[in-house]
Parts: structure tokens; C-alpha cells; sequence
């Protein structure tokens, strides 16, 4: 497999990594670690050798989520420019729900936003202890792009995370919620997601895909796509508008850094 810059990809015994990797941000998801990632799942998935897939991060933390430092940069605007990063995002947190192959999250530190809901998206997910979660996104006037929590965890528990921006939901909780599949000590994430997946290798590929098929089609039956689809009009509306809130958090962010901004931003919900 061709070489990346924004992701690691590595296959052994049926099980393929495919580890996030810019580890100076967080690993930040941004455009070009999107379209790799599209790449490399490409090649993973038409690839009879790989029969599970394990996602994971480097550094500190699985991922901060999508790449607030290039949207300032880009400085996206209008509708059809919206829509092409909103789809972008959508397409790719959806390719590890929709893979024929199962689909593992080995999460550590930080799993927010954009990344959080690509790890939702996950078949399983293995956390360390030490692994945090949220959906900050409405705290600086953005809305949710893939709406995949209150398929996992009810009503009441997605709206209380979501509309309170809560980026402190910890391991224990996130395996009470059914976030995660299982919690593991620090440092233990990646292997015990390993293990799992050479254990599902083991297994004939064919059957797990029709089985896999068959518990996704269990929720989509139940509107799972069309609410996804609508939610992400939704979030195309509100990005292509522009709330006041996302307005100010740019502004501080190009003028005096990232690091104010979210200063700001936090500064506003002590309480």
C-alpha cells in the first residue's frame, strides 16, 4: 500500500490498522487524513488477505475531531462549498458502519466531535481508562454532522451530551451509555482490540459480512439512514448560515490563536 501523510497502514494475519497519525494535533481530522482514509479503506476492503479492520490513534489521543485550525484557515462559505465539506465528513464516519469488513475503534485520551462519531460508527470499540468522549460542537455554534449517538444510547442520554456540549463524558460512563463495547487499563486499548479482531479473523469471512449486514439492517430498518440524512441537511443549514456563536469563535481564533478561542469558548459555560 502507498505511502500517507496523514494516516499509518499496516496488515498482519487477516487483521489491517489503520492508525490516525498526525499526533501534533491531536490527530486532527482534516481534509487530506479524510480523503486517505477513503483510500485506505479502499485498498482494505478489496483486499481478501484483510478480514477486520482496527482504527486507532497516535500520540496523546485517538482524535480532538475535525480540524477547527483549517476551517479557519479555508474560511469556508456558502452552500455548495458547505456541502462538499459536510459530505466529505458524513461519507467517511459512515464507510466503518457500512464496510463489509468489522470494524474495530481502539480508543485512548481524547475522542471528540467529528471523531467520536466515526468511532460510534465502529463495530466495537475497546477505551482505555483514561479515554475521554464528547460532542462539544454546539458550545462554539456548530451542529452535529453524523447523529449517530442517539442510535447508540437513547434519547435522553444523546440530547443530554449534545445540547449541553458535554466533552467529559468518562470511560465508565461511555460503557454504562453503551458508547464502548469494552474498557480496558491504559495502554491496553490497542491490544485488546487486536486480540479481538484476530479472533473474528479466525471466523469465515463470508458469514461474518451477511451477519454484520444483518445487524446493521436491524437499526436502518428503523429509519437510521433517513434520520442521518436529515440531520445532516440540517447541520448543511446551519453551517452554510453561520450562527453569531461560530461567527465570534472564528474571529477570535484568526486573530488571536486557536487556543483563545477555545478559551473563550469555555469561559462562557462556567456556571
Amino acid at each position: 500500500m502507498s505511502e500517507f501523510q496523514n494516516i499509518r497502514v499496516s496488515s498482519e494475519a487477516g487483521v489491517a490498522q489503520l492508525q490516525l497519525h498526525r499526533p501534533e494535533r491531536i490527530n486532527a481530522l482534516n481534509k487530506a487524513m479524510l480523503i486517505e482514509i477513503n483510500a485506505a479503506l479502499d485498498a482494505l476492503e478489496a483486499d481478501a488477505a484483510v478480514r477486520v479492520i482496527v482504527l486507532s490513534g497516535a500520540g496523546r489521543g485517538f482524535s480532538s475531531g475535525f480540524d477547527l485550525k483549517e476551517q479557519m484557515e479555508r474560511r469556508p462559505e456558502g452552500a455548495t462549498v458547505w456541502r462538499e465539506v459536510l459530505d466529505l465528513d458524513f461519507s467517511t464516519t459512515l464507510r466503518f458502519w457500512d464496510s463489509p469488513k468489522p470494524t474495530i475503534a481502539a480508543i485512548h485520551g481524547a475522542c471528540m466531535a467529528g471523531a467520536f462519531e466515526m468511532a460510534l460508527a465502529c463495530d466495537l470499540s475497546v477505551c482505555s481508562r483514561d479515554a475521554v468522549f464528547g460532542e462539544p460542537e454546539l458550545k462554539f455554534g456548530a451542529g452535529i454532522v453524523t447523529l449517530l449517538l442517539p442510535w447508540m444510547v437513547g434519547p435522553k442520554a444523546a440530547k443530554d451530551i449534545i445540547l449541553t456540549g458535554d466533552d467529559s463524558v468518562n470511560a465508565e460512563r461511555a460503557l454504562a451509555l453503551g458508547i464502548v463495547s469494552r474498557v480496558v487499563p491504559e495502554g491496553e486499548h490497542l491490544s485488546t482490540a487486536l486480540r479481538l479482531a484476530r479472533q473474528m479473523a479466525v471466523i469465515d469471512p463470508d458469514l461474518v459480512r451477511d451477519t454484520k449486514k444483518a445487524l446493521n439492517r436491524s437499526f436502518e430498518i428503523q429509519g437510521m439512514r433517513a434520520a442521518l440524512d436529515t440531520a445532516l441537511d440540517i447541520d448543511h443549514a446551519i453551517e452554510s448560515h453561520g450562527s453569531p456563536d461560530k461567527r465570534r469563535f472564528m474571529d477570535i481564533a484568526r486573530e488571536q490563536g486557536l487556543k483563545a478561542a477555545l478559551a473563550w469558548r469555555e469561559a462562557r459555560f462556567k456556571v
